[in-house]
C-alpha cells in the first residue's frame, strides 16, 4: 500500500475571490491528488481593493486546507517582492509538517521553492500549463525570468508539463530537468455520456472568450455560414463576458434566436451543457491541452478543433477532426460532416478519458513522481 504523504501545492494560479476560475485546472489536480494523499494549498495574489498589506484567508475546500494571502497593491517592485516573501512565510507557518512541494507555474513562485529547498530542505516537483512558453509568446519573456526559471527547473526533481509539445518549448528556452508529462484531469463522475434525443443539432463552444487566443470572431463567422446550410441547429457560446461579442454577431447578421450567448457558469452546468450537445467547437490560435476538449470526450461529444499545441497528443481520430488555425472553410466542412453522418461511440470516448485523465489515473501518476522525489537516488519512472 502506498504511503500517504502530505503534499504542499504552491500555486501561482488558483481560484480566489479575485479570480474565481483562475487556475481551476490546478484545483482539479489538487482534488485528484487528495484522493491518495493529504493536500494543502497555498496561493498569493494581489488585491487592488485591499487596504491591508497582507490579508490571509484559510478555508477547507473539498477536504483540502486552502490558505490564500491577499496583498495590497504596491508600485515598488522590491517592496512587492518583500510582501510576497513575507506572505509565503506566514502561509508556511500555518502548515504542519509536509513531505514535498508541488509547484504549479515555474515563475515567480518557483523562487519560493528555492528558498524552501535550500533553507528548509524541502524537495519539489513542478506542474506547468502555461501557453506563454510557446513561440511567438515566448519572445515576451524577460531575460531575468528565463535566467531565474533555469535555476528553478534545474533544482526541481521533475517537471510535469501537460503535453510533450509544452516540454519541447520549455527545453528550447534552456529549462532543463527530468521531464514527465502529466496531463490535465477530468472528473469522470461529473462528465459522462447521456443519450439525447435532440430535435435540433446542438453545437457548443466554451472558453475564456479571449479573441486573440480562442478566435471567437472566427467561430462566429463559421456559425453565420452554418445557418445557410443547416436549418435546425442551435449554437451556445459560453464563457465570462461572452455577450461582449453580441455586437459582432449582429454585424455579421447572425440569427440570435439560434445563437445563445451565456456568461460564466458552474463546472456542473458545463457538464450538463456538454451532455446535451452534439458537437464541440474550438478554434484556438494556440493551446496546450484544453480541459474542455477532454471533458467533451468524456461526455461522448465529438470535437472539431485546431491542431495546435499538444492537442493532437490526446486526440483519437474517431473522436472528431483536427484542422489548421484560421481555416474557416475546414471548420464549416467538418461541422457538416458531423451533422450528416459521423458515427461516434460515446462509451468508448468516456472509457478513454477515464483511463487516461480520471482523478484516480492522475493521482497515481503523481504518486509515482512523489515517491521517486523522496528517494534521492532515483529519477527514473516506469
Amino acid at each position: 500500500m502506498t504511503k500517504k504523504l502530505h503534499i504542499l501545492f504552491l500555486c501561482g494560479w488558483y481560484p480566489s475571490k479575485i479570480l474565481p476560475t483562475n487556475g481551476d485546472f490546478i484545483e482539479r489536480h489538487a482534488n485528484a491528488v487528495s484522493l491518495l494523499h493529504k493536500v494543502t494549498v497555498i496561493h498569493i495574489i494581489t488585491d487592488e481593493n485591499s487596504t491591508k498589506k497582507i490579508e490571509i484567508s484559510s478555508k477547507k475546500l473539498n477536504g483540502i486546507d486552502t490558505h490564500i494571502a491577499y496583498l495590497k497593491k504596491v508600485k515598488n517592485p522590491f517592496y512587492k517582492a518583500y510582501l510576497f516573501l513575507k506572505a509565503y512565510k506566514l502561509l508556511l507557518a500555518k502548515v504542519n509538517y509536509f513531505d514535498l512541494i508541488h509547484l504549479n507555474e515555474v515563475f515567480p513562485f518557483g523562487l519560493f521553492c528555492l528558498y524552501s529547498k535550500f533553507l528548509k530542505k524541502k524537495k519539489y516537483i513542478i506542474s506547468e500549463h502555461s501557453t506563454g512558453y510557446h513561440s511567438p509568446q515566448s519572445k515576451n519573456i524577460s531575460f531575468f525570468r528565463i535566467l531565474a526559471s533555469r535555476i528553478i527547473t534545474k533544482n526541481a526533481r521533475f517537471i510535469c508539463p501537460v503535453t510533450n509539445n509544452l516540454q519541447d518549448s520549455m527545453q528550447l528556452l534552456g529549462l532543463k530537468s527530468n521531464y514527465k508529462r502529466v496531463p490535465n484531469v477530468v472528473d469522470t463522475n461529473l462528465f459522462y455520456p447521456k443519450e439525447n434525443t435532440n430535435s435540433v443539432f446542438k453545437i457548443i463552444h466554451i472558453s475564456n472568450m479571449n479573441n486573440e487566443h480562442k478566435n471567437i470572431e472566427g467561430i462566429l463567422r463559421v456559425v453565420s455560414q452554418i445557418e445557410k446550410e443547416i436549418d435546425n441547429f442551435q449554437f451556445k457560446i459560453i464563457g465570462e463576458n461572452s455577450d461582449k461579442y453580441l455586437s459582432y454577431a449582429k454585424k455579421i447578421n447572425i440569427n440570435l434566436e439560434k445563437t445563445l450567448f451565456i456568461n460564466q457558469i458552474s463546472h456542473k452546468e458545463v457538464a450538463k451543457n456538454l451532455q446535451e450537445s452534439d458537437l464541440f467547437l474550438l478554434f484556438s490560435n494556440y493551446e496546450n491541452l484544453p480541459c474542455v476538449i477532454l471533458e467533451s470526450f468524456s461526455c461522448g461529444v465529438p470535437v472539431i478543433t485546431t491542431n495546435v499545441g499538444g492537442i493532437s497528443e490526446f486526440f483519437p481520430e474517431d473522436f472528431g477532426f483536427l484542422i489548421n488555425i484560421k481555416d474557416e472553410n475546414a471548420m464549416l466542412e467538418n461541422v457538416l460532416k458531423v451533422y450528416k453522418n459521423f458515427k461516434i461511440d460515446k462509451n468508448k470516448m468516456h472509457a478513454y478519458v477515464k483511463r487516461e485523465f480520471s482523478e484516480n489515473s492522475i493521482a497515481q501518476q503523481f504518486t509515482k513522481l512523489y515517491t521517486s522525489t523522496l528517494n534521492t537516488n532515483s529519477t527514473e519512472i516506469n
